[in-house]
């Protein structure tokens, strides 16, 4: 039977791919008539990718799951080293990219290529990002981690909360991002 923190990381990662992507198509459609809407949506979605994965997804993933890979995986090990230094940057990233959109909304189109060419470079990286998470770490825990490291790492897992699960009953706190988000971002993860 699968763990609750793989299932977790599995699901929180479909969540921030499918923010990545409608990024993408919001960029890739523009502002056009509605840029009040437009940059909204854009600033909801760049605070959740900071809210949620920037604050509990990476903390524990660094914290928990990353440590008890390399100590039994040791062929993993450099691996999630510089999947840690990305986590260690990616506040910062994502941050720089919420200013990039602020200078490109209040400062005209002038600033707009800025912002694009930024945020193409963060997509990518954000999705190479979790492709080796996928595909290194995920199976190197499922072959080397020992029931014990499971029940650890689950239990640091469960608390997570997504706002933009499926699935999930949501915490009231989110429910104006979670509209914000759904009701105006293209699929696939708004209806807009």
């Amino acid at each position: 039977m699968p763990s609750i923190s793989l299932r977790t990381i599995r699901e929180e990662h479909a969540s921030l791919a499918a923010v990545l992507h409608s990024l993408r198509l919001m960029m890739d459609q523009g502002p056009g008539d509605e840029p009040a809407a437009f940059f909204d949506v854009m600033r909801a979605m760049l605070f959740y990718i900071d809210e949620f994965p920037e604050r509990q997804h990476h903390p524990k993933e660094s914290q928990w799951l990353f440590p008890k890979v390399a100590q039994r995986s040791p062929e993993a090990a450099e691996m999630i080293a510089q999947l840690d230094r990305d986590h260690a940057g990616g506040e910062s990233a994502v941050r720089e990219l919420q200013h990039l959109l602020l200078a490109w909304e209040l400062m005209g189109d002038a600033r707009r290529e800025a912002f694009a060419l930024a945020l193409e470079t963060y997509i990518r990286f954000y999705l190479e990002h979790m492709r080796l998470e996928e595909t290194v770490v995920l199976p190197a825990a499922q072959q080397h981690l020992e029931p014990a490291d499971w029940a650890t790492i689950d239990a640091a897992f469960a608390s997570n909360f997504n706002p933009l699960a499926a699935g999930q009953t949501r915490d009231p706190a989110y429910d104006r991002l979670f509209t914000r988000i759904v009701m105006r971002a293209p699929s696939p993860i708004g209806l807009g």
